[in-house]
């Protein structure tokens, strides 16, 4: 299916034209594809332009399902993906995404534009237990909370119901401070005078 404001090189147009019309400021890059310079730049277009490179049995997850959702304006240089189904995949994961074998919840997922991300809650939650384990994500977290304030009461229910998972307990007493939890900042004033 064509998609109106979405071009990827070889389908309509060659790469030789995309790069002159880049150049000449008519469209714009955005993930895998280009869209027009005067387009908005939307959700479903960001998760369109990849849809070439995530297939169905995977989900944006992380930064990469942040920059989806809008949250965070620059897309990741690696996408992060991790498997819907409850099989192994048994063929090698393209070299361009960071893929993790633990299998998605199928109430963490939703889809746009036909590829799967988690939802905002949930991208939430894990990209806290990222920053918990040391990545250099506080940059997403800060924006998630700040594109959407209510994110945190919503990530703190999807680990309190989640399975067990690696760090889990950090995150939970990192988002009930962000709450604003008395319990969670006596808690963490404890963890500071030891």
């Amino acid at each position: 299916m064509p998609w109106p404001f979405l071009y990827f090189a070889g389908d309509r147009l060659s790469t030789a034209e995309l790069t002159s019309a880049r150049l000449d400021g008519d469209v714009v890059e955005v993930g895998d594809a280009y869209m027009p310079a005067d387009a908005i730049e939307t959700r479903e277009l960001r998760a369109g332009s990849l849809r070439e490179r995530v297939p169905e049995t995977l989900a944006l997850v992380r930064e990469s399902a942040a920059w989806v959702h809008g949250a965070v304006m620059d897309a990741p240089i690696r996408h992060s993906v991790q498997r819907r189904s409850t099989v192994r995949l048994p063929h090698v994961i393209d070299a361009r995404l960071a893929y993790s074998d633990q299998p998605l919840s199928a109430g963490d997922a939703m889809t746009v534009s036909g590829v799967w991300i988690t939802t905002p809650a949930r991208t939430l939650a894990d990209l806290v237990r990222a920053l918990c384990a040391g990545d250099r994500v506080s940059s997403e977290v800060e924006a998630m909370i700040a594109w959407r304030p209510g994110l945190v009461d919503d990530a703190i229910a999807v680990l309190e119901r989640g399975t067990t998972v690696h760090f889990k307990r950090p995150a939970l007493a990192f988002l009930r401070a962000r709450r604003g939890d008395p319990a969670a900042r006596a808690l963490r004033q404890e963890e500071i005078t030891r």
